[in-house]
């Protein structure tokens, strides 16, 4: 029987399955809570946002500011590019 991982979770047993596949606990809540949403398809290619090459240093920074990632204002704009990819 899949766990009740509260209401933060919308959808348990994709939760527990990526997480024992190795999803970090905020990547398996991110796509659990995608995929029981009728207004998100997780799995559908994207597409719609230029890659990352095309962005700006400016705007990499700031998407990298609205992920936390650690180390940001050091890093040039290949570092960021992975750093987001990495996410």
């Amino acid at each position: 029987m899949t766990k009740d991982h509260g209401p933060q979770i919308k959808d348990d047993d994709t939760y527990e399955s990526l997480r024992e596949d190795g999803a970090s606990k905020e990547k398996a809540a991110r796509i659990a809570n995608a995929q029981a949403s009728d207004d998100m398809t997780p799995s559908a290619k994207g597409g719609k946002a230029p890659p990352y090459e095309e962005w700006t240093k400016d705007d990499l920074y700031e998407r990298a500011q609205e992920l936390d990632i650690d180390g940001r204002s050091d890093m040039t704009k290949d570092e960021l590019i992975a750093a987001l990819r990495d996410r």
